[in-house]
């Protein structure tokens, strides 16, 4: 896995620049042809993303071909993950070692709230989250506490008026989710009201196995609201920071050939990578979506629901000068399960039966609604041009706590895929 840089990107999408300066020179001075670009999911720290990019990168130099002069970036950005949750990109065995404890427990931990204050920094949050995990504790029968609970939520994820990372939690253009702006309690119940639709224990994993507690639909109101922020926060950094960034590394390596890689939430944000790409820069040669955790219609110029609007994302697989491959499993409850549930603006209780098919995610069924899009199997030979879903259930299978299959994503047939997407030449067997 070498040559290996890094590029580090804060909440707003700026980039160390000193990192930035490294790869650029580097790129040039190893006289690298195929550059792999990878972007985690959800991490709790950076050792989680570095592990992840060991164990995908491992195969790529035995696979590339005479010719072939690979290089590597890591992309490291401010994600969290609660700790009570699956750590989608570790392996069972590497996940931190953490108490178990009840699954209808509403209280917030303690490493949740460090985390939270490292994702969300700043003395105002600071005091934002010590209150929320008061309240959580107190669970009090006030209503006026359920509503307190809700604003301070609500002001944690917030960003202000002007920024621009306004446009950039939303996919399908519906606007602001109704956890933001609805009635707290009418929230909670409706987060509830979906999880007992969800049943069994497939949902208790996901999600944390909430049963019925008003305060434990609080607790999920924050979860979900978190997970709002930092889809939001992907398609910003992917879009003022690491299009700007790609179109730097063509302008001073212009012979060099891009290959973006995104997992989960970071597949959403390379996306959006190749929206703030300058205008012309063909450097990308193909982008590869790991069980993305984004909208099953984002690429899509008319949504089957609104003909009126299209996905946030039409058009950009043109901005790649080969094809948008979009790997997906039937086997991903992550993605089966919680991002449909994650992702619903409604703010009422019905028709949960119906998830799927308006707020399905792509890495569960690929991309729809895009018209010329191929379906093929992992392993089948890819078009030259345009997305293809390549349905990667042989080996992106691995179920069952406390990883699931939403992480099973290091194979050397998915870096093979990646190779053949790329056009990179293979060495001989």
């Amino acid at each position: 896995m070498q040559p290996y840089w890094e590029l580090t990107f804060d909440a707003d999408g700026d980039v160390d620049a000193a990192q930035r300066g490294r790869l650029l020179s580097g790129a040039e001075t190893e006289r690298v042809t195929d550059l792999l670009v990878f972007a985690h999911g959800w991490n709790n720290d950076q050792r989680t993303a570095r592990s992840l990019y060991r164990r995908f990168f491992e195969p790529f130099d035995r696979l590339a071909g005479p010719g072939v002069r690979l290089g590597y970036t890591g992309i490291l950005w401010p994600a969290i993950r609660f700790p009570d949750e699956p750590i989608p990109d570790f392996e069972p065995s590497a996940a931190p070692p953490g108490v178990p404890r009840d699954p209808g427990d509403p209280t917030l931990d303690e490493p949740t709230r460090r985390l939270l204050e490292v994702v969300f920094p700043g003395p105002a949050n600071a005091a934002r989250i010590d209150r929320l995990a008061r309240l959580l504790q107190e669970r009090s029968a006030v209503r006026s506490r359920l509503d307190e609970f809700a604003r301070h939520v609500r002001d944690l994820v917030a960003v202000r008026e002007s920024s621009p990372a306004h446009e950039f939690g939303d996919d399908l253009g519906a606007g602001e989710p109704a956890m933001l702006t609805d009635d707290a309690v009418e929230v909670c119940e409706v987060f509830l009201a979906m999880l007992d639709d969800l049943g069994g224990t497939g949902g208790q994993e996901i999600l944390g196995g909430l049963r019925g507690r008003l305060w434990n639909g609080a607790k999920e109101l924050l979860r979900q609201a978190t997970y709002y922020a930092m889809k939001r926060r992907a398609g910003a950094i992917g879009q003022l920071g690491l299009g700007a960034t790609l179109g730097l590394l063509a302008r001073d390596v212009p012979d060099i050939r891009v290959h973006l890689v995104g997992h989960s939430f970071g597949a959403r944000l390379v996306s959006y990578g190749l929206r703030g790409m300058p205008a012309g820069v063909r450097c990308v040669k193909s982008t590869t979506l790991l069980q993305g955790a984004f909208s099953h219609y984002a690429f899509s110029a008319r949504l089957p629901h609104d003909r009126s609007r299209g996905g946030a994302l039409s058009g950009v697989q043109r901005r790649v000068d080969g094809p948008l491959m979009c790997c997906y499993s039937r086997h991903d409850d992550a993605l089966g399960k919680f991002y449909p549930l994650a992702s619903k603006l409604a703010g009422d209780s019905a028709g949960f039966l119906n998830l799927w098919e308006r707020w399905g995610a792509l890495g569960f069924d690929g991309i729809r609604a895009v018209d010329g899009a191929r379906r093929v199997r992992l392993g089948e030979a890819l078009p030259a041009r345009g997305c293809v879903s390549v349905d990667a259930a042989g080996v992106v299978r691995r179920g069952g706590p406390p990883d699931g299959a939403h992480s099973d994503i290091c194979h050397e047939e998915l870096a093979r895929a990646v190779c053949a997407a790329g056009r990179i030449a293979l060495a001989a067997r």
